[in-house]
């Protein structure tokens, strides 16, 4: 009998996969995708390593020759801001990759395939049930035929698929406004010395702070790139999606002139709409994990981080749990991981009325602040000693406010 049935194979699956079965567990893991496949979030922050070593995937990860980041740069209008991981507030990695994530995704479900864990692909879920808390869950395999599992307890990482909070009815409105995307990965044939490979540049642009860009780079000579803004910004360009992003990054000049010789890799995408909530995190026989729970904003790459500390968390809760030991999942799992999502919920919101800005790029920075904002930058989003870490979001709004005087 399978104790628990992971719904998706992105990282939050394959960790949450790894931590258990290195409990004893049996682990089945459906994944509706054929792996490898793209995704976008390719910028890993330098909390996530510490789950990746607790996961055991380590090693297959730094053999992979990723791209090293340890920083991210921000523009906005001739000025620049950079933070330097290994200067941040917290103890911990003050590194992490900049991965392509079909390659990174493929890495990390297949060591936890090489530790126990059962991988099948191209399944999807079509209906589940958890009546008395004992959950059975229809598949439909890629032939058309259908499988009924009834594990002990299921845990949904299927990330935008959103599967348990579609079928249970579990979505609400997100609280930030609709905002979209174009985003593409690009040969960026950007000349050496002109760009920082080892930090994320983010650009804001030069009259809008609603509006920003990112460029990723990797080691294989591309780069991942987008525009993110209100519907109405992105809209107003003409064309094809390819054309309506070059014309939106034609805005910024210090970017247009960076990106003067890319060639594309890949087609453009656009994402609407793209933030989420649900109205519960768990449920007898269930838990949602990473971006099926919540997804905030692309702005401080925070998604992998959330995804594998949900992971991380509810494993924990999981394993004692079905060792017969009574647990608390909304003090145990929930509260805890809202931490950390609500310290990134205030720094989204900050970015975009250019609170944070302010805090960048004001004159007289000071070093300390400097250090605790890099942590939260770095993925820390829930280090208590940190004041601008959970309740810090008032801290957060009155150091803004200070800045902008």
């Amino acid at each position: 009998m399978t104790d628990v049935l992971i719904i998706g194979a992105g990282p939050a699956g394959s960790t949450a996969a790894a931590f258990l079965v290195q409990q004893g567990f049996k682990v089945l893991v459906l994944e509706k995708q054929r792996f490898p496949r793209f995704s976008v979030g390719e910028s890993m922050l330098p909390a996530s390593m510490h789950f990746i070593e607790k996961a055991g995937m380590m090693e297959a990860v730094m053999a992979a020759s990723f791209q090293y980041k340890d920083g991210a740069v921000f523009h906005h209008n001739g000025k620049e801001h950079v933070f330097n991981f290994n200067q941040k507030f917290t103890p911990g990695y003050g590194f992490t990759f900049e991965v392509p994530r079909d390659t990174f995704d493929k890495i990390l479900i297949d060591e936890a395939e090489k530790q126990g864990v059962e991988v099948r692909y191209e399944v999807e879920i079509i209906a589940a049930d958890f009546t008395d808390g004992k959950p059975v869950v229809t598949a439909r395999n890629k032939d058309g035929s259908t499988e009924v599992h009834k594990p002990r307890f299921v845990l949904d990482a299927s990330g935008f698929g959103r599967t348990l909070p579609r079928l249970l009815n579990l979505e609400k409105p997100s609280d930030f406004p609709v905002r979209s995307a174009l985003f593409t990965q690009v040969y960026d044939f950007i000349p050496s010395g002109a760009f920082d490979r080892q930090k994320i540049l983010v650009t804001i642009h030069p009259e809008r702070y609603d509006v920003w860009y990112w460029v990723i780079p990797f080691s294989n000579g591309r780069v991942s790139m987008g525009c993110v803004g209100p519907d109405d910004f992105l809209q107003k360009h003409q064309g094809t999606p390819e054309q309506r992003l070059w014309a939106a990054v034609a805005e910024v000049p210090s970017l247009k002139e960076l990106l003067k010789n890319a060639k594309p890799a890949n087609p453009v995408t656009e994402a609407r709409g793209y933030s989420a909530n649900v109205s519960s995190l768990h449920g007898p026989g269930w838990a949602l994990l990473g971006n099926a729970a919540e997804f905030l904003d692309p702005v401080f790459s925070s998604g992998v981080c959330i995804a594998m500390k949900s992971a991380d968390l509810a494993s924990d809760v999981l394993g004692r749990q079905l060792r017969g030991e009574t647990v608390d999942w909304e003090k145990e799992f929930s509260e805890p991981l809202k931490v950390g999502v609500e310290t990134f919920r205030g720094f989204v919101e900050h970015w975009y009325d250019g609170g944070l800005a302010a805090i960048f790029f004001h004159p007289n920075k000071q070093e300390k602040i400097q250090r605790m904002i890099c942590a939260v930058l770095a993925g820390y989003g829930w280090d208590r000693n940190n004041p601008y870490v959970g309740v810090g979001k008032r801290r957060l709004t009155a150091l803004v406010e200070a800045s902008r005087l």
